[in-house]
């Protein structure tokens, strides 16, 4: 093989890699997704549970009793800490994406870097607009 068919091949290969990395990342957040909307189902039915008994929690393949309490509290801490990995993998992937985008030679995406405004900010801006 030449050196030009060489170099096209790396080329290929390293824009392979990266789209296979953004297509995992983007599963992965598929994932935690369904897991965070799980235990969301699981803490309404704790706050429809009336008493304040103890409950079971299914980890992995067993079943496990716990106060209710603190049952609520571990789902809770779950909740943050998936709010968290997909808040980072987010994150990850608009830089992901627009390495993507430039070892295909397309321009960086404009505007993919946009965040919404803070609950502080959008109070500020309403004070503004109401005077």
């Amino acid at each position: 093989m030449d050196e030009s068919a060489q170099q096209i091949l790396e080329n290929l290969t390293e824009v392979e890699v990266a789209a296979e990395d953004i297509l995992a990342d983007k599963q992965q957040i598929v994932d935690l997704d369904l897991r965070r909307n799980r235990n969301r189902e699981a803490f309404n039915a704790l706050r429809n549970h009336s008493s304040n008994d103890n409950v079971k929690v299914c980890f992995g393949n067993m079943f496990i009793t716990f106060p209710q309490e603190s049952a609520r509290s571990m789902i809770l801490k779950d909740q943050e800490n998936l709010d968290k990995e997909i808040t980072d993998l987010r994150k990850q992937l608009k830089t992901k994406v627009n390495r993507l985008n430039e070892l295909q030679g397309k321009p960086a995406l404009t505007g993919y870097n946009l965040a919404p405004l803070s609950s502080a900010e959008m109070k500020a801006i309403n004070s503004l607009i109401k005077k």
